[in-house]
């Protein structure tokens, strides 16, 4: 046995179990955790601005690949308090993140110390696990049911909170012969697939919902195997996004009040059967669970066995993995599929690819100021199929979802339940520190730009290079387009006239200067043609500087964006396509 500081011990674990990026912000009661990642020195760090940015960023690292466990440091005190949102954003969408937190002594828990606080309690809420450590010989075995917890079920966060004394303390510990422990996760049967393929193959129009749980097991693959063996079609859900490519023929469009195709919508009332696959049945995605479920058999497969019958009691259940549960699908199809037990849906599928090719929303417009929708045609002009996007929560968001293409899996990467504003910037940081190969592209209206502004500063600082589109508006557009239901535009205007910039024409905050101030590069866009040049330039100038770019477009003030209450109600305020040329990069052109 070696003797050591249980942080040594604790940093040792974190090499063995395959986490070995961390962001944060070192503090008094941390610094002998820090000490103990210098001298050992495999683990990275990246200093962020804001706590509650880092834990962002531990979350985007983790998304961006399969196996990838972020971490975030800080404080008790105020950073842990810091990471609460961040937590939040990981649990509601099964992100494991491990965030650690240095706290005053263990005698002084009770006697308000200097920035001591239980923040094992607070986070508990919004952790799978939340613990603060009391005994230093404990540390090692914490660490180790950590990670077993985040990876098991459902995977989600955990925050361990270490006393800088139980720190500090020596223990007796061998890293030689450490073993992460086992991973618990539910299966499917055959008897449970069989039962499940003679509901889908007993009906004439069957869908799969394939859900974000699909990405969490890496089961996209499979997925999409499925799919083909049975020649189902497929609804992602924004979380699901990128399961199977958007221009596969297989592929029939999302649903949701918001985040949804116009042929998603229709193709989900034509259905009878749905198969859903690692998904919560969000209220976004639903709406009016009557409607959504009217004259329709749900079948339902997701690791949580809470999960099910959650929103509303399906029909056939089943609590598995969603890997397990494709592979064994997977499996018995194609035994049914040699035997001619599956019906030929090919009639089915050339319908959803009618509506597809069909029931598009017009993105052509020439007008100033620009409409958003003129900013996702030319994106999905300069971007390929390889681009990382990340966004979080507004109309850009919404207006993203309805108009960009995803082709692969974790190549959407959007904070869904809690949607915080300002997750973007960081989260962006941690998926191009996990994937520095990849263009990442990340997308926000002028609110959520401003909510964490400052991490740009990490970005130029770390030679982090992404590209940052910013809607500007103006506005808070999403809660302004809510308040018409309130006959009311209150509290919602971002606009002033900065005497600094005038050029703005009162659009306010002048984030050209603010993103070149930070260490960045910007480029400002008011007429609609120099949008893709814009975006063409940025590219050039993340590689020839490595810092973020952001590229800012001056919106039309007042845009409503297609949403409704019902899959079958959702109100379109602007102009259909009619053909090829009024939505020219549409994922099925019209002509």
């Amino acid at each position: 046995m070696t003797r050591m500081r249980a942080v040594e011990a604790a940093v040792l674990i974190l090499e063995k179990e395959g986490a070995t990026q961390a962001f944060g912000l070192p503090g008094a009661a941390i610094n002998p955790f820090y000490r103990a990642m210098k001298d050992h020195g495999g683990i990275n760090h990246i200093l962020a601005r804001h706590v509650e940015a880092a834990s962002h960023m531990a979350e985007g690292y983790t998304r961006a690949k399969a196996g990838n466990i972020g971490i975030c440091v800080g404080t008790s005190g105020p950073a842990g308090t810091d990471m609460i949102t961040g937590l939040y954003a990981a649990i509601a969408d099964s992100i494991p993140i491990l965030c650690i937190t240095g706290q005053a002594p263990v005698a002084k828990l009770h006697k308000e110390d200097f920035q001591a606080v239980d923040i094992a309690s607070i986070a508990a809420p919004v952790s799978k696990w939340a613990v603060t450590v009391l005994e230093p010989a404990q540390v090692p075995g914490t660490f180790q049911k950590a990670f077993q917890l985040m990876r098991s079920g459902r995977p989600g966060p955990v925050l361990i909170d270490l006393p800088i004394d139980v720190q500090l303390a020596e223990i007796e510990f061998d890293i030689e012969t450490y073993e992460p422990l086992p991973i618990a996760k539910p299966t499917t049967t055959r008897a449970q697939a069989e039962k499940i393929l003679t509901m889908l193959t007993a009906a004439e129009h069957p869908l799969l919902v394939a859900g974000g749980g699909i990405i969490n097991a890496d089961a996209a693959d499979l997925l999409v195997e499925l799919a083909e063996v049975t020649g189902v079609p497929v609804i992602p859900t924004l979380m699901g996004w990128g399961t199977i490519p958007d221009d596969h023929p297989l592929n029939a469009g999302m649903v949701g009040l918001q985040t949804s195709h116009r042929y998603g919508n229709a193709t989900m009332l034509e259905s009878d059967f749905v198969l859903g696959i690692g998904n919560r049945w969000a209220n976004r995605h639903t709406g009016g669970i009557d409607t959504y479920t009217k004259g329709r058999t749900f079948v339902h497969v997701d690791i949580e066995p809470t999960q099910i019958g959650r929103v509303f009691a399906p029909d056939y259940s089943v609590v598995s993995d969603a890997r397990e549960a494709l592979a064994t699908l997977v499996e018995v199809a194609r035994e049914w599929k040699d035997d001619t037990r599956i019906p030929d849906y090919g009639v089915w599928a050339k319908s959803c690819q009618q509506r597809k090719g069909t029931m598009q929303r017009k993105t052509s417009f020439d007008v100033v100021p620009i409409k958003p929708q003129r900013v996702y045609q030319e994106m999905n002009k300069a971007f390929g199929p390889d681009t990382r996007y990340v966004s979080t929560i507004g109309l850009s968001q919404i207006q993203a979802a309805q108009l960009l293409h995803v082709f692969k899996p974790r190549h959407w990467i959007n904070a869904g339940q809690a949607g915080p504003l300002g997750w973007t910037l960081p989260a962006a940081l941690g998926v191009a520190t996990a994937d520095p190969e990849s263009t990442v592209v990340a997308l926000s209206g002028d609110y959520d730009f401003q909510f964490l502004l400052e991490e740009l500063a990490v970005g130029a600082q770390f030679k982090i290079p992404y590209i940052h589109v910013v809607v500007n508006n103006a506005y808070l557009g999403l809660i302004r387009q809510s308040q018409r239901g309130f006959e009311m535009d209150y509290c919602v205007q971002l606009s002033f006239d900065n005497i600094n910039a005038p050029e703005l024409n009162g659009y306010g905050v002048d984030f050209v200067k603010v993103s070149e101030g930070l260490g960045c590069k910007a480029i400002r866009v008011f007429e609609p043609d120099d949008i893709l040049p814009a975006l063409e330039t940025a590219k050039k100038l993340m590689v020839e500087f490595e810092v973020p770019v952001v590229v800012e477009v001056i919106l039309e003030r007042v845009t409503n964006v297609s949403m409704g209450t019902e899959i079958d109600g959702v109100v379109e305020f602007e102009d259909l396509a009619e053909r090829g040329l009024d939505a020219p990069t549409a994922i099925a052109l019209l002509d």
